[in-house]
């Protein structure tokens, strides 16, 4: 009979030793945590405590007690590091900077671990990443932390960048601030390969829009009064939300046309699906938003069994057209948007519908914003969001911007970072001199002057206390100036 202990080098006598299949033993198994938020009040008092015991009693920065009002602030989220048994190990506290509305600033303090759990078991580093991943899928848009000069060598290797020295409580610290490129990676995604795929349509006379309107949201044809707009609808919206998708594929058609100046002439419609269900509802969501608007659907083209595919063409008139690229440094950005609705059920934070329950003079008064008020430039805000869109703009006009964070118009259910990178149901960004007079009727529109053109290409975030932080680095589409 085989014996298989001697063929693998095993000894039957006695409780096999499996090392040289498994390893060697890997000894005590190391302290166990898991991160959450504190929602008990015991969770929060065993936090307090050992804020108390490290702050107070072991290295004596303050006095009695380390409260402060930030504690007192309703919106302050508190993140600790629990054992297997629940007992809280460290905790570490991030909350909104401004009173108030919050603007996306936040900030991360009060980092603290049992001095029994310091050793080996990296808490401290966990919860640092945890805090900013909690701020970064909050919609904060600037996270800044006051940390003691001793531990800057661990924020920076978890990825921090320093800002500079400041003194607390008589003691050095470090103000340092987590880098977070939401609005960076957003644009990059949905707008930076455009300037390298459509190389090849260059070489056509008018292409891309011709001259002071390239990459615009409407191409006027040549030799006509005509706008003509092109959107297509993503696949998978098609297929999973086919009567949304219809109306979204006239709503996007639409506020192309208003962003030129152009009033609506029609609709052509081309829709593939994989079965008549589908078509059925495409076609009756685009035949809601026709209604809506009251913009006929003049043709198009119909596919069955087919994957999902939707785009629309749209056509406009006007004679003078408002490009993108028409603005210049020092002009004034306006946002006007319209911020009643939600959040559309089934797409998270990415898309705020304000048009579905709209009247059709509710719809015609935005959509005339752009050709009664006739900035010097404008783009309706698209996947890009507000800030993407923004640095669209001034990449046609040659320019950068800078958008001051607290002059935003945002609706009160949505966070700064989820709202600048969504898209917004109907929200345009004009650029204008300064101190052009804006005496129009937006409706149900919201408008605010927001920021400027600069000379620097790419999108700045302006927040109350002057700092500036860096949103979009470059330019978005690579397409360059109108």
């Amino acid at each position: 009979m085989l014996d298989m202990g001697s063929l693998y080098g095993l000894t039957t006598a006695g409780p096999p030793d499996l090392a040289v299949l498994t390893g060697p033993d890997p000894g005590p198994a190391e302290q166990t945590f898991l991160i959450h938020r504190a929602d008990t009040a015991s969770d929060l008092a065993t936090y307090h405590g050992l804020r108390r015991e490290t702050f107070v009693a072991e290295q004596g920065l303050f006095q009695g007690t380390d409260f402060d009002d930030v504690d007192d602030d309703p919106r302050s989220v508190v993140l600790v590091a629990a054992g297997p048994d629940g007992t809280v190990l460290g905790g570490v506290r991030l909350a909104p900077v401004t009173d108030g509305v919050d603007l996306g600033w936040w900030t991360g303090g009060r980092l603290v671990v049992d001095r029994h759990a310091r050793k080996g078991h990296g808490i401290g580093k966990a919860l640092v990443r945890a805090a900013c991943a909690y701020a970064e899928t909050h919609g904060v848009l600037r996270f800044d932390a006051t940390v003691q000069s001793r531990n800057e060598p661990m924020f920076v290797r978890l990825g921090w960048e320093r800002v500079t020295d400041i003194t607390v409580a008589g003691q050095p610290h470090v103000l340092m601030r987590w880098p977070i490129d939401r609005i960076e990676r957003l644009a990059r995604s949905t707008k930076a390969i455009l300037a390298e795929a459509l190389a090849p349509l260059e070489s056509a006379p008018s292409a891309l829009g011709g001259s002071g309107f390239r990459g615009d949201d409407g191409a006027p044809v040549p030799g006509t009064d005509l706008i003509a707009a092109c959107d297509a609808i993503v696949p998978s919206m098609v297929e999973r939300d086919p009567e949304w998708a219809g109306w979204c594929a006239a709503l996007v058609n639409l506020n192309d046309l208003s962003a030129m100046g152009a009033d609506p002439v029609g609709l052509l419609d081309a829709v593939g699906a994989p079965n008549r269900s589908i078509l059925t509802r495409v076609i009756r969501g685009l035949s809601r938003a026709s209604a809506a608007w009251g913009v006929p659907v003049l043709g198009g083209h119909s596919q069955v069994g087919v994957p999902g595919a939707l785009s629309v063409t749209a056509l406009g008139r006007t004679t003078d057209p408002v490009p993108a690229g028409g603005g210049r440094t020092g002009d004034e950005l306006r946002l006007t948007a319209d911020l009643s609705g939600s959040w559309r059920t089934g797409y998270g934070t990415q898309q705020w519908d304000s048009s579905s329950e709209r009247t059709r003079d509710d719809l015609t008064l935005l959509g005339s914003y752009v050709r009664r008020t006739r900035p010097a430039a404008a783009k309706d805000v698209s996947m890009a969001g507000i800030a993407g869109t923004t640095g669209m703009l001034a990449e046609a006009c040659g320019t950068g911007a800078v958008l001051d964070v607290a002059a935003i118009p945002a609706p009160a259910g949505a966070t700064m970072g989820d709202w600048i990178t969504c898209f917004p149901g109907f929200a345009m960004i004009s650029a204008d001199r300064p101190g052009r007079p804006h005496d129009v009727d937006t409706g149900p529109a919201t408008s605010a002057v927001c920021g400027q053109l600069t000379t620097e290409p790419g999108v700045d975030l302006r927040w109350p206390d002057g700092v500036i932080t860096r949103a979009v680095h470059s330019t978005v589409t690579g397409l360059g100036t109108a």
